[in-house]
């Protein structure tokens, strides 16, 4: 790592781009947004932007040759500027080396918190790179007073909230609360390949101390190199849904300030960690969900979602509620999040459709790419729109309902999630299953989440589905720049069935306002919010296990615990079902089914689906067993 006035001196010498690289990679952002953009009406309608036109006219002006070319930093800030009012953080420019996997970072982190009866909004230092970095604390007398804990206040003599407030315009956050969480998550940390280095070489930070001194530390910017993780190994997936930006950030943040985690996870211990908190005497299971990013080996997603099902049907996790935290989750596979939702709900999961923009364009691309692109389900569609006029294509989903389903519930407490205006892409389409299928309660820390409905395409991966063609339509971009786009939309399922993901995102049952002791102490009001919600929902338990000795029989048994106010939610019967065809309805008693056998008959093999339902006649528990007898 080096000073970045350091960084910035060398770039001077390496970053040229001619007139002919800069007419390329603007004639390729206007191809990408005009033909593939998905989202381009409704950014144009709800921002009141025209970013074609801002690229006709960059364009129209490098074209005249007679005109001098400005700094090639003017260039860049131009173009980021383009992509940024698109509010989309899908769809993005990525700045040529030297910038390409350069980190720009401050030795702390800033984070939001609320105090008092009147929530009054502070920002804490969380995090000071005090052991593993120390060589770049500043020095001075107080510097020792600088310290995990104390308030900031002011950032070069600018009130932080404002401070934040304009790092968070020149981000693309789609919603007024993922721009203000944007501006604060890259405060001290920035990717440069993504936006500019920071204006000022240093930072004077006003603070106050634990003892109420209010005090004045500088920090020069350092730049690190991470290209231990580049962009087109974090992004090449033709399915994945991830901010890449935060990704990279994540990483960053995970490399120097990340606390040990519990060891319960055997495996994909880079995406979640499980443990048990107890919160008035009740013990709940707590799973982080950090990303849903895996690689692409076609069992993975299954594992990943096994080990989860190990964890949370494991003898010594608790049963009676569950906790499930994905902020600050960027995405990643989308099969991952839409599989996972299975396991925490009896209802059947149905995948959300995904749209592509009617053009020319895509047309060629979803007829032309290979079959093990699958694209070729919209092609119909989308030459229909020549005499339907319709703006977006059917929509289909990504991965067929059965793999959604295919291990059932797995869970039968109540399952609380908490999101935040970081949890994008993925996350929101995980989010959004989870409250168009009622699996439970949304508790958010922010007041929607970040509103990321499409999955992301690189240039280069448009570039192998168009094939032999492509070279036509798209040319190589100079010196590593990128280019990245929203190619389908995401649409909701359910009672909200058809609504677009993007910019309207996720709004929680329920809002926390994160405390400073959620800050210093993990999260301990967070949890207890949490907990509060699940301590009044039913807990459900349903069993069935082999009957040793017995050709095919099942003993079934189920329980119920309710409030006294909610006896209705009770158990009352249990339906069984063998290779979908109905074999026995149980009757329950106050909510409970004591240990009873069922006996297949002479078939040898059976698939058995459990089902119990309320008083109401309400679906609560699913139990799924594939079953093989021995011959007669």
């Amino acid at each position: 790592m080096i000073p970045l006035q350091e960084f910035l001196k060398s770039a001077e010498r390496t970053s040229h781009l001619s007139r002919e690289h800069r007419l390329r990679i603007v004639e390729q952002a206007l191809l990408l947004l005009e033909m593939n953009y998905v989202h381009l009406p409704l950014k144009q309608a709800m921002h009141a932007i025209n970013p074609i036109q801002l690229l006709k006219l960059l364009k129209s002006r490098l074209e005249a040759r007679s005109s001098k070319l400005e700094p090639v930093m003017q260039f860049h800030n131009r173009l980021l500027n383009i992509f940024a009012s698109l509010r989309d953080v899908h769809t993005a420019y990525y700045l040529p080396a030297p910038f390409t996997w350069k980190m720009a970072f401050l030795p702390f982190l800033v984070e939001q918190c609320f105090e008092g009866p009147d929530r009054t909004e502070k920002y804490l230092i969380s995090h000071v790179m005090r052991d593993k970095l120390s060589k770049t604390l500043p020095a001075g007398s107080t510097a020792a007073l600088f310290e995990e804990g104390v308030e900031a206040l002011y950032w070069n003599g600018v009130a932080l909230r404002r401070v934040i407030e304009l790092n968070g315009e020149n981000q693309a956050g789609s919603n007024p609360e993922a721009r203000l969480a944007r501006g604060l998550d890259n405060l001290t940390v920035r990717r440069l390949d993504a936006m500019l280095p920071p204006d000022e070489k240093w930072v004077d930070l006003t603070y106050r101390s634990k003892a109420g001194e209010v005090l004045a530390v500088r920090f020069q910017w350092w730049v690190y190199d991470s290209d231990d993780d580049t962009p087109a190994a974090e992004s090449e997936k033709k399915r994945s849904a991830i901010d890449i930006k935060k990704n990279k950030t994540n990483q960053f943040k995970k490399k120097f300030f990340a606390q040990p985690r519990p060891v319960k996870v055997r495996a994909f211990k880079e995406n979640f960690y499980a443990e048990t908190r107890s919160v008035g005497g009740r013990e709940y299971g707590y799973i982080r969900l950090f990303s849903f990013q895996l690689t692409d080996h076609p069992k993975v997603v299954d594992q990943f979602v096994n080990e989860v099902r190990r964890i949370i049907t494991d003898a010594d996790f608790p049963q009676e509620g569950l906790i499930l935290d994905v902020r600050g989750n960027p995405g990643g596979k989308i099969r991952a999040g839409e599989q996972l939702l299975q396991l925490f709900t009896p209802n059947r999961i149905k995948p959300e459709p995904f749209e592509f923009i009617n053009t020319p364009l895509n047309l060629e691309i979803c007829q032309r790419a290979p079959k093990s692109y699958e694209l070729y389900r919209w092609a119909p569609s989308i030459a229909e729109a020549v005499q339907t006029g319709a703006t977006y294509s059917m929509g289909f989903p990504l991965h067929t309902e059965e793999s959604c389903n295919a291990m059932g519930q797995a869970y039968y407490g109540p399952v609380i999630l908490i999101t935040d205006a970081l949890s994008y892409s993925t996350t929101d389409i995980f989010a959004a299953g989870f409250q168009d299928h009622k699996v439970g309660e949304i508790l958010g820390t922010s007041d929607n989440t970040g509103a990321g409905g499409a999955n992301v395409w690189t240039y280069k991966e448009l570039i192998k589905a168009l094939g032999k063609g492509a070279s036509a339509r798209f040319k190589p971009l100079p010196n590593q720049a990128d280019l990245r786009l929203a190619l389908r939309r995401s649409v909701r399922v359910g009672d909200r069935e058809g609504r677009p993901l993007e910019e309207l995102g996720i709004t929680p049952d329920h809002r926390h306002y994160m405390t400073r002791r959620d800050l210093m102490e993990n999260n301990p009001d967070l949890v207890r919010h949490a907990a509060q919600l699940l301590r009044s929902k039913p807990v459900y338990a349903l069993s069935i296990e082999p009957v040793k000795g017995r050709r095919a029989a099942l003993r079934i048994s189920a329980s119920s615990k309710v409030q006294k106010r909610d006896r209705r939610r009770e158990i009352s019967r249990v339906d069984v079902f063998v290779s979908g065809r109905p074999q026995n309805s149980l009757n329950a008693s106050r909510g409970t089914l004591r240990a009873t056998t069922v006996t297949l008959g002479k078939s040898r093999h059976a698939d058995w689906l459990v089902q119990a339902f309320d008083r109401d006649n309400n679906l609560v528990a699913v139990a799924r067993r594939q079953l093989s007898s021995p011959r007669q």
